[in-house]
């Protein structure tokens, strides 16, 4: 179908239509009086050759597409908003400008805070809006991709889409520091017989699928969405957790637990920023791409090193494990 002969203004009718239903508030949303919403909503219903908004009693519903177009047409209307306030040059000392990234906990507290920093020396009227990233970001990437300015997230989870490389980093376990079950080293055994505390979807990361190709599969007792919260699920439990190196030395001191070198040559992570296409030759996009960059670079320069091995601590009395 060609976009020539469409009045891309029904757009945005379509979108008040479905997300108010109601004929007088979507005019009302988008400046139009009630019969010349209503006229958009007959040109709409020809088009799609359904009603969209079906009366029930004194409301009106969706239609089975109607339901299927909403999350569509705010996406659209969301990426058409992008399209035509990209600029061709963008002066960041002296512009206003907000970018929203979205990212998990983990990202914004080794990586985020260091580029807010930077953004906030650099360009003081530019803001950053951080937003956690949705569970379901590799069902449905490009919609996700279109409604933001980015997305923080290692690779090897989605592809296709452009993305610039930031750093690197390594993966670390933790067990409790009242965990006397584990010696000075972990070992195979261990993950294998130990509970877990995972990160919502681990089963998507290469570290987690390289541990399924070792043999490992994870008696999982708890999942949570939220990386910054594994050290607290440990801490004084059987438990064990996967995490990157960098947060966890972040968060050292916060919580009683040890952090262990993994008993296997664990993949490496490496964090990246992808984009949708449609920002890639836009001004502002552009600056903040090379910023991003910069600050990974920095980031890079001081690699992880090797964890060094720390007995389990010493306490006056025996510990015994309890479930949970």
């Amino acid at each position: 179908m060609s976009l020539s002969g469409l009045d891309l203004n029904l757009v945005l009718s379509l979108r008040a239509l479905l997300e108010e239903r109601n004929v007088t508030r979507a005019g009302q949303r988008v400046g139009l009086s009630q019969p010349a919403m209503s006229a958009a909503l007959a040109r709409l219903r020809r088009h799609f050759d359904d009603d969209l908004l079906a009366r029930v009693g004194k409301q009106y519903e969706l239609t089975a597409l109607g339901r299927a177009l909403l999350d569509r047409t705010s996406t659209a209307c969301d990426l058409l908003e992008r399209v035509f306030s990209s600029r061709a040059d963008f002066a960041p000392g002296s512009e206003e400008h907000e970018f929203t990234l979205l990212t998990s906990d983990y990202a914004l507290a080794v990586f985020g805070a260091e580029l807010a920093r930077t953004v906030h020396a650099e360009a003081p009227g530019v803001r950053l809006r951080f937003q956690r990233t949705p569970i379901d970001v590799t069902e449905d990437t490009a919609p996700l991709l279109s409604t933001a300015d980015g997305l923080l997230m290692p690779r090897g989870i989605i592809g296709g889409f452009p993305a610039v490389d930031l750093f690197t980093d390594r993966w670390a376990f933790l067990v409790a520091e009242t965990n006397d079950e584990v010696g000075d080293q972990l070992t195979m055994d261990d993950l294998a017989r130990l509970p877990w505390v995972i990160y919502q979807r681990a089963y998507d990361a290469p570290a987690a699928r390289q541990l399924s190709m070792l043999g490992v599969d994870p008696r999982v007792e708890i999942s949570v969405d939220s990386f910054q919260a594994l050290p607290f699920l440990v801490a004084g439990t059987r438990r064990i957790a996967l995490v990157q190196q960098r947060l966890a030395e972040l968060l050292r001191g916060v919580a009683a637990v040890r952090l262990m070198e993994p008993p296997y040559g664990a993949v490496p992570l490496q964090e990246a920023l992808w984009w949708h296409p449609v920002h890639t030759h836009d001004a502002a996009h552009i600056w903040l791409r090379e910023t991003a960059a910069r600050v990974g670079a920095e980031l890079a320069a001081s690699e992880p090193g090797r964890i060094a091995t720390v007995a389990p601590r010493q306490r006056a009395r025996a510990w015994h494990p309890k479930p949970g």
